[in-house]
C-alpha cells in the first residue's frame, strides 16, 4: 500500500495496529500474498512460500476469488439486495460490493473480520458510504456479529440476504462447530436467502494436505481440510443450486481459465437457496 506521497510502503515503514505481532504468520495476509497483494509482512510471505512450494497456491486462491464473484453476481441476479460477507479477509480482486453492484447498484454489503489488520485496511480501501459497513467481530461468535450496529443497520433478515463464507470455514476446528456457526447465521434468514460457501479439501491430495497443515500449525488460524460430505452438511436446510457442491472449476465457470484452473480440486464450493 503506498504512502500518501506515492512512495512504496515497506515492512519497515508500515505500522501495524497496536497489539499485532507481525512475526507470526497471518492467514489473511498470506492469502493476500497468494493473490499478489502488498498488505503482508515477511513472516506471512515466508509461510506462504512454503505452501506455494507444495502446489499452484496462487492459482488456487485466484480460482476461489473468481468463484466469489460468480456466486455473488448469481445471488444478485436472483434479486438479493443485501450481502453479509463473513471472514472477508483483506480487500483484493472483485470484492463483494463490486460484484453485487454490477447487478444491483445499491446493494447493501457488510464485511466482517476479527483481524484488526484486515479491518484497518478495509476501512481505508473499501467504500465509505451509507450502504457499506466494516465490522470487527469474530465469525465464531454469531450473536456478537448479528448484534453489531453495522449489521443491524444494513441487514434486514425479514428480507432475503446472501450469507457468504468464502475461504473461512476451514479455519474453524470441529470443536468450534462450523456447521453450527453457519446455522446460527442463516436460521434468521428469510425464505429466498442464499448461502455461499467455499472450503478447502485435500480429498485429491491427502499427503500434500498433511504438509500444508504442518505449515499452518505456526499460523494465526488453523487449516482444517474437509471432505465432500462434511462441506455438504453446511448447506442443511438449503436447496443447492446446480451443480451442487463441487470443485471450484465446475461451479458455473465463465471462461477457459476457470474451467481449467490448476488446483481447482482443492476447493469444494456451492450456493444454496433457503426455501
Amino acid at each position: 500500500m503506498p504512502h500518501i506521497d506515492g512512495t512504496a510502503m515497506t515492512d519497515e515503514t508500515r505500522v501495524p495496529p497496536p497489539g499485532i505481532d507481525v512475526t507470526i504468520p497471518n492467514a489473511a495476509r498470506m492469502y493476500d500474498y497468494y493473490l499478489g497483494g502488498k498488505d503482508n509482512f515477511q513472516a506471512d510471505r515466508d509461510a506462504a512460500e512454503k505452501i506455494m512450494a507444495l502446489g499452484p497456491s496462487r492459482d488456487i486462491c485466484v480460482a476461489n476469488r473468481r468463484f466469489l464473484g460468480r456466486a455473488v453476481r448469481y445471488a444478485a441476479g436472483q434479486g438479493i439486495r443485501q450481502f453479509l460477507d463473513l471472514g472477508t479477509g483483506l480487500p483484493n480482486m472483485d470484492n463483494v460490493h463490486e460484484a453485487a453492484r454490477r447487478v444491483i447498484p445499491d446493494a447493501r454489503v457488510v464485511y466482517v473480520d476479527y483481524d484488526p489488520v484486515v479491518t484497518v485496511h478495509a476501512r481505508a480501501m473499501l467504500p465509505a458510504d451509507p450502504i457499506t459497513a466494516i465490522v470487527e467481530e469474530d465469525v465464531r461468535k454469531p450473536a456478537a456479529v448479528l448484534a453489531d450496529p453495522g449489521v443491524e443497520r444494513l441487514i434486514d433478515f425479514s428480507e432475503p440476504v446472501c450469507v457468504v463464507f468464502v475461504g473461512v470455514l476451514h479455519c474453524l476446528t470441529d470443536d468450534e462447530d462450523p456447521w453450527g456457526v453457519v446455522r446460527e447465521f442463516t436460521e434468521r434468514a428469510a425464505s429466498g436467502s442464499h448461502l455461499v460457501i467455499s472450503h478447502l479439501t485435500d480429498d485429491a491430495h491427502p499427503e500434500v494436505g498433511v504438509a500444508a497443515r504442518e505449515v499452518y500449525d505456526a499460523v494465526s488460524a488453523p487449516l482444517v481440510h474437509r471432505g465432500h460430505a462434511a462441506v455438504s452438511r453446511m448447506f442443511d436446510g438449503f436447496e443447492l443450486i446446480e451443480p451442487g457442491v463441487t470443485t471450484v472449476a465446475e461451479w458455473r465457470p465463465e471462461g477457459v481459465w476457470e474451467r481449467e484452473s490448476p488446483g481447482s480440486e482443492w476447493w469444494y464450493v456451492g450456493v444454496g437457496r433457503k426455501p
